[in-house]
């Protein structure tokens, strides 16, 4: 299994201005106009969601539907964590990684044979300006990436690539970093942030049913301090999100999956209010809720 926070290759970053222009002169005279993906945010929860069949599953399923398909599909997942430059995966073939341990042997066992698409994330790599920037092989699909892909895009017949999260920066260069990714979206490309916002393992209530409530306080009174800043879209409050409120300390101990939130932010057209496409709590006090951005 690979390490978390492994690095790799390094590579050149290239000509930045002429990065996108290129992919576009490399698609067919005859092909249809690109069309302009959404951003979304996923709360991902337990890889169990991969084989349950449930309210946030069925959502997802939904979810996938009403976006179609786009030319390719950009992950930030929280689970890919890199100090001092930014990955992205350039594989043909991405390998479906299994980071877990202690779950059924049919979730060890499943695959999301997804193709990767070298170009763009070579492309992807070039727009990164706040941070060396390193093209690899050597991640794939992890299960933040790959548990919600299986119910979005079934098929698995959309090319991904990942982006990692540079873990020790702050939560501005994290936000600056989905702006620096936004250009991809004209490109046919969505961009996806997965992690959840209120994440607290040591304090969850395991066996709780999915509700729509939490099941303590803190988890709640985060989660809905996160959904009023972001309907009047006060990303500096987002940003800030230790001063947000007091249940911020217990609902995010850690930033990692935050992090991915503050991508898809970035990465979203300044000032457009999300719609909250799936709202709800797994195992009493981990959020599950899900964004769309455009």
């Amino acid at each position: 299994m690979p390490s978390r926070r492994l690095f790799l290759e390094s590579t050149s970053l290239g000509a930045l201005s002429a990065a996108l222009l290129s992919l576009s002169a490399q698609a067919p005279a005859h092909a249809a106009p690109l069309k302009r993906q959404p951003v979304l945010f996923i709360g991902h929860g337990s890889p169990m969601n991969a084989i349950s069949d449930n309210r946030f599953t069925r959502a997802l399923s939904a979810w996938g539907q009403r976006l179609g398909e786009p030319r390719a599909i950009l992950v930030v997942s929280a689970h890919w964590l890199t100090n001092g430059a930014t990955g992205v995966t350039v594989n043909e073939r991405p390998p479906t990684i299994h980071d877990f341990g202690g779950f059924p042997r049919q979730l060890h066992e499943m695959q999301y044979p997804a193709k990767g698409h070298p170009d763009l994330a070579r492309a992807a790599a070039r727009l990164i300006r706040s941070n060396p920037s390193v093209p690899t092989t050597e991640w794939g699909l992890d299960h933040g990436t790959w548990t919600v892909l299986h119910h979005l895009f079934p098929k698995a017949n959309v090319p991904v690539f990942q982006v990692s999260i540079d873990y020790d920066k702050p939560a501005a260069f994290h936000y600056a970093l989905g702006r620096e990714l936004q250009g991809l979206r004209e490109q046919g490309v969505l961009v996806i942030g997965s992690g959840n916002i209120v994440h607290n393992l040591r304090a969850t209530d395991r066996g709780t049913p999915e509700q729509s409530k939490a099941s303590r306080p803190w988890a709640q009174a985060f989660d809905d301090c996160v959904k009023r800043a972001l309907d009047q879209r006060e990303d500096k409050a987002l940003l800030n999100y230790i001063g947000l409120d007091m249940s911020a300390r217990m609902a995010v101990p850690t930033p990692d999956h935050y992090w991915p939130f503050l991508y898809a932010l970035g990465a979203a057209d300044a000032g457009q209010v999300p719609r909250h496409v799936f709202e709800a709590f797994h195992s009493g006090t981990l959020g599950m809720r899900c964004l769309q951005f455009g």
